[in-house]
């Protein structure tokens, strides 16, 4: 009775270190970045063994983020109910997860998709489980900065899974996303402050004041609105597309104004769900745009 009430509970645990809903988004972006490669229809190949092993990585990348941030998650309200601080699983046991997902994401893609997306997708785990985890997150406020060029790399992924190629439509998508992503973090940083305070981590609120970072916030957005123009600028996308993304940048500077003027907290937290959202659309009114266009 005891082993069947704790299979699905130890299953549970370790899908917790995948971090699974930033892994959906991801792998979502990705697939996006594949359509975009080709006219027609994604081939099945780079669509199914692509996909997996992008997710699977983008999991291995979360689990290893799980390990070396314990410490502080122990200490931090949002995260101390992760399966390592609360002791479901051992350092042992989500290191052998990661290094497991992580092996056989890099086989996949390099025997069943291509080797250029095998290490970029490599470089992309690399940067964001040691690179941005271990030095930058402690070491600056430009942390998120700096480092969201890992995150920004699932669309590069995906249409180089497709063509075997990095093409200029494809860094525009890597661009939107690493655009988006310090209003993204900054916002949920400003509501979260005194716990990344209480951790000692230099995030933009901390060191540089709330104020800074809401105006931060707002030239971001700023620029995210005139890159996310690009995909119709330079033909890649059409009026489907520019429509939608008019809208959800209406939303997102509207947000950005809002926090800038209000000191309403939870503001913060909405703006920071609203981005994920806005995301999410955007990238599905690419893909909309490229069958219908």
């Amino acid at each position: 009775m005891n082993i069947a009430i704790a299979q699905p509970s130890r299953i549970s645990a370790f899908l917790g270190l995948c971090k699974l809903r930033v892994v959906s988004l991801i792998v979502f972006t990705a697939v996006v970045g594949m359509a975009l490669a080709t006219p027609g229809m994604i081939p099945m190949s780079a669509l199914i063994w692509g996909t997996l092993g992008i997710g699977l990585a983008a999991s291995s990348a979360a689990a290893m983020n799980h390990i070396l941030d314990q410490r502080i998650d122990e200490r931090m309200t949002r995260t101390r109910n992760r399966p390592l601080p609360t002791g479901e699983l051992t350092e042992t046991q989500a290191a052998v997860f990661a290094l497991l997902l992580g092996a056989a994401s890099m086989i996949m893609l390099t025997v069943l998709v291509n080797p250029l997306t095998a290490i970029l997708t490599f470089v992309s785990l690399i940067g964001y489980a040691f690179i941005y985890t271990v030095w930058l997150k402690r070491a600056t406020p430009q942390n998120i900065v700096i480092g969201g060029a890992a995150g920004a790399a699932p669309p590069v992924l995906g249409w180089v899974a497709v063509t075997g190629e990095v093409h200029a439509y494809a860094l525009i998508l890597f661009l939107i996303i690493f655009v988006w992503t310090p209003p993204h973090f900054w916002a949920l940083a400003i509501y979260r402050r005194d716990d990344y305070a209480g951790v000692g981590l230099p995030m933009l609120p901390v060191t540089h004041g709330v104020e800074f970072t809401r105006w931060q916030i707002l030239f971001y957005s700023i620029i995210l609105f005139l890159v996310t123009l690009l995909p119709y600028l330079t033909g890649m996308s059409g009026l489907i597309y520019l429509s939608g993304a008019s809208i959800l940048n209406m939303g997102f500077l509207g947000y950005s104004i809002a926090l800038f003027f209000s000191r309403n907290e939870r503001l913060a937290m909405d703006f920071f769900n609203y981005s994920v959202i806005y995301l999410m659309a955007l990238f599905a009114f690419l893909l909309v745009d490229h069958y219908i266009h």
